[in-house]
């Protein structure tokens, strides 16, 4: 009884336990733990009866009993998904070789420090082994329960069956789910029991335990993969119509009859690309203005982020803080009128559900959000399949569009790396053209430093596009700090300058080159503090004063760009780099030393390009 109160479940009636307990005495039953639940005819015992058993099974049954008995407890390995049991049954697996390794993978997935966050990998290789086991029940020799006369052909077999199982649309064979009945076979599950029946059948191998029972390799290697998964963005026209205001308003109408935020949870999602279930487990107090600009606060559980914040419209903001005005309204209802306190609040659900949840703690389920989000779709009809989950695949698209990085578009939509940010974005040659089009300068040698060539949203002037190639991002070479726009030279042609780049109005800096001018400023800055003599230290910091007014300028440039900390940690030019922003942005030199001659500098009025001086004039 005490366990039962600490979870939300269904409250037990004093006078259902004095009956249970009075019938148990009629029954002279002397322990719940080998009692059968059916035998009593009240529905409220049999379910009283089995959570009690599952409680006290945890306790009279060690991993190692369970092992034998054919399930296994996740709380005896400290672990206990949300919304779910502890309980997980594994006799649907009828071959006991087949059964202990799956005891076994699973014991080791909930021993992992990378345990995962919810039960859908248990449950998986669970319906692999299921639907496995069903298979060589009916078609192996002997069931399948001599490991040892089993080989590739098996396997061949299997898969050729799931597949066309998929094709007709037929239920699996075994018997996976917890309420007992056979799911339809659908792409999505093929691929799944694929990749973790391999997962499965692999780990046999690695521990041994293949060997040992006398499982032929070839069994195990002909289990192919199933691959990932990947989705779409939305088509634009589904995208408009997923955010008209008419349809919108229609699922929360349609959908949501008691207002408990179905819409508000979408439009968070378009807006924002969270994952939705981030959405869905807001706390109340998740909005708010921080010097002056709206954040939304949530925490990213699949990669550890615990309480971070976006930037948000207004408009999603007046809409949240009306929805948490909601969840205020009706917690006092629930309560005779009485708000909630400092400490009640701080647990409170943004979108709370009404089962179970006196104290405002549990959000709406998952399975809510999709089946009304679900339903909306199948009524508008907008001629395929689509699920919510793609509105993030859209938001990462139209990012890049308008030029993020892949580490931008990461730490934004909170992924692990760079290659998780790319499952979400779609390129298309267009959009390549666009990143690698950015903007470019020339460099510190030419008449006007740092000036800008191009710019996909400032149009270039006459006297500007002049030196200026139709495709930089493809009418360029690299050269030592910078690159190479004239044309013979990028066609294949020797260099009319005999190579002198920095002194070339020919030559671009851009974003990549940063580190390497740093470098040289450090390197003429120590010559002229080595110098033997004022005056010649003064010639030095002339001499260079140019090229360190276009420095000055790039950084500016690049800051005012948001990108000078990327800058800042590209040392080294790889093939790889020439696509990332860093690199495509490029200024003219002359611009750039306008930008970095706000403040007069020291020598700036000594360098004149009208003196007597060759090597100052060719500076």
């Amino acid at each position: 009884m005490y366990a039962h109160g600490l979870q939300p479940v269904a409250v037990w009636h004093l006078t259902w336990v004095q009956s249970l307990a009075d019938e148990c005495q009629r029954r002279d039953v002397a322990s719940l733990a080998g009692l059968d639940a059916s035998v009593f005819r009240r529905a409220y015992h049999q379910r009283m009866v089995q959570e009690m058993q599952q409680a006290l099974r945890k306790i009279y049954f060690a991993p190692s009993d369970t092992w034998d008995a054919g399930y296994i407890e996740t709380e005896h390995f400290g672990v206990r998904f949300p919304h779910r049991s502890s309980y997980v049954d594994l006799t649907c697996i009828t071959q006991r070789w087949l059964r202990n390794p799956l005891w076994d993978h699973i014991a080791d997935v909930l021993r992992s420090p990378t345990c995962p966050r919810s039960a859908q990998p248990v449950d998986f290789v669970r319906r692999a082994g299921a639907e496995l086991s069903a298979f060589l029940e009916t078609e192996a020799p002997g069931g399948g329960h001599d490991p040892s006369v089993l080989r590739g052909e098996h396997v061949h077999r299997f898969v050729a069956d799931l597949r066309n199982r998929e094709r007709l649309g037929l239920a699996f064979r075994g018997q996976a789910r917890l309420d007992g009945k056979r799911a339809k076979v659908t792409e999505n599950s093929r691929r799944m029991v694929f990749n973790y029946g391999r997962a499965l059948l692999r780990g046999a191998l690695d521990s041994g335990s293949a060997e040992r029972i006398g499982l032929d390799r070839a069994f195990i290697a002909a289990m192919p993969v199933g691959g990932p998964r990947s989705r779409n963005p939305f088509p634009d026209e589904v995208a408009q119509a997923l955010a008209d205001e008419a349809n919108l308003q229609q699922l929360a109408d349609g959908y949501d009859p008691h207002d408990r935020g179905l819409r508000d949870m979408w439009e968070t999602i378009i807006v924002t690309g969270r994952r939705a279930s981030e959405v869905i487990q807001l706390r109340l107090d998740c909005v708010g203005r921080y010097g002056g600009l709206p954040l939304l606060w949530h925490d990213q559980t699949k990669v550890g982020n615990l309480n971070a914040a976006v930037r948000i419209p207004d408009h999603l903001l007046n809409r949240l803080e009306e929805r948490r005005q909601k969840t205020l309204t009706h917690y006092a209802d629930r309560h005779a009128g009485r708000p909630p306190t400092a400490a009640e609040r701080a647990h409170l659900a943004l979108f709370p559900t009404d089962i179970l949840n006196p104290d405002g703690r549990r959000a709406l389920s998952y399975t809510w959000f999709h089946t009304g989000f679900r339903n909306w779709l199948a009524e508008l009809d907008l001629g395929g399949h689509y699920v919510a989950h793609q509105a993030r695949h859209t938001l990462a698209t139209r990012l890049l569009r308008h030029g993020a990085t892949l580490t931008h578009i990461r730490c934004y939509l909170g992924q692990v790396s760079d290659r998780m940010a790319e499952h979400y974005v779609h390129l298309t040659q267009s959009d390549l053209d666009n990143v690698l089009q950015h903007v470019w300068v020339t460099g510190p040698g030419t008449a006007h430093p740092g000036e800008l060539l191009t710019s996909d949203t400032t149009p270039l002037t006459r006297e500007q596009t002049r030196p200026c190639p139709s495709d930089l991002s493809r009418r360029s070479i690299p050269a030592e700090g910078g690159f190479c726009t004239f044309q013979p030279v990028v066609n294949g042609g020797a260099c009319p300058f005999n190579l002198d780049c920095h002194n070339c109005d020919k030559f671009v800096l851009s974003g990549a080159d940063l580190l390497y001018w740093r470098r040289k400023r450090e390197q003429w800055r120590l010559l002229a503090e080595g110098a033997p003599d004022d005056a010649t230290a003064d010639y030095l910091h002339r001499y260079f004063e140019p090229t360190a007014r276009a420095i000055d300028g790039l950084e500016k440039a690049l800051a005012g760009l948001g990108l000078l900390d990327d800058a800042l940690a590209l040392d080294l030019r790889k093939p790889q780099d020439y696509f990332h922003r860093v690199w495509s942005t490029a200024f003219r030199a002359a611009d750039l030393a306008d930008a970095g001659s706000d403040e007069s500098a020291e020598y700036s009025n000594t360098c004149t390009a009208d003196g007597d001086d060759p090597e100052q004039d060719a500076a």
